[in-house]
């Protein structure tokens, strides 16, 4: 190890880190619980150690530097390897003893977690879930950060470097409203949407992809309205106002009136895969494997 090297302290780069993160010495002090002339003394020691001036400050504004960019990225690395370390060390005798944050998708968290969660407590009693509901590419980039240990999605492209397990396989599903020309079918084929107005959730979601996808193979129009919720979606088709595809999985929750008529699609039914999700390298792996498992016995069959 460098001279350097021994010189520095995981302290001093979660310092540097929340300077970072907050653009300001007075608020990363504050985040790091310590005063600000302990926490600029600390950041002025590492760039020292460095002979590389991380910050460029004035009184109005903190900046990361050019040069301080890429020692940023390598301290969130570094404190991430940290602390996977220590949850290494406390987890080597139960796995799922104590916290896992786990994040969830909006249109996945209120219909399969009442149905998942109950037989986790019964199973691992000491296990905590902090959950998070966030959109895919958010919870994807907390996962990978390492601010999330875990998230329950849909499986989508680009995930080939998480390890990822099934739950459950959720097929779409039609939903018009009542006395609707399509009511009046068993199923519903693509064709049958040719021209109708679709109404879709907005930006960010997931599934708005997978079921623009869906619409532009049946010819089908959105709808100018971009609902940011599935409950949205539903309230709009039962006033009347065009159709909309909906997961299976939120139809017994979103539906429970029975205001609208829900039809399956005819032929190959497309659908998503929910899956748990984890960083490869985290030594919560065989646990989480486990918790998939566990969350895949419980969920409805669709």
């Amino acid at each position: 190890m460098s001279a350097a090297a021994q010189d520095l302290s995981i302290r001093q780069l979660q310092y540097v880190v929340a300077v970072a993160d907050t653009r300001g010495f007075h608020r990363a002090a504050e985040k790091c619980g310590v005063s600000q002339p302990t926490l600029s003394a600390q950041v002025q020691k590492l760039e020292d150690v460095l002979g590389v001036r991380v910050f460029e400050r004035d009184r109005r504004r903190v900046m990361v530097t050019a040069a301080g960019a890429p020692i940023i990225a390598l301290a969130r690395k570094v404190l991430m390897d940290v602390d996977d370390l220590v949850l290494a060390a406390a987890k080597t005798a139960d796995p799922l003893a104590g916290t896992v944050r786990l994040g969830v998708i909006p249109t996945v968290a209120p219909y399969l977690l009442p149905y998942v969660t109950p037989g986790l407590a019964t199973r691992w009693p000491k296990l905590r879930l902090a959950l998070v509901e966030q959109k895919t590419d958010e919870l994807l980039a907390a996962l990978r950060a390492g601010t999330l240990d875990a998230g329950l999605l849909a499986l989508v492209d680009g995930m080939d470097d998480l390890a990822t397990a099934p739950v459950v396989e959720d097929p779409f599903v039609v939903a018009v409203p009542q006395g609707h020309r399509l009511a009046r079918k068993k199923t519903v084929s693509l064709a049958d949407l040719e021209d109708e107005p679709v109404y879709l959730l907005g930006d960010g979601h997931c599934f708005r992809t997978q079921a623009l996808a869906l619409c532009a193979r049946a010819g089908a129009a959105e709808n100018d309205l971009r609902a940011t919720s599935l409950a949205t979606l539903v309230q709009m088709v039962s006033a009347g106002n065009g159709v909309t595809l909906l997961p299976r999985l939120a139809v017994d929750v979103e539906n429970r009136r029975g205001q609208l008529a829900i039809r399956p699609l005819a032929g190959r039914v497309p659908g998503r895969t929910i899956v748990l999700a984890w960083r490869k390298t985290t030594p919560l792996a065989v646990g989480l494997g486990e918790l998939a498992k566990a969350m895949a016995e419980t969920s409805p069959k669709l």
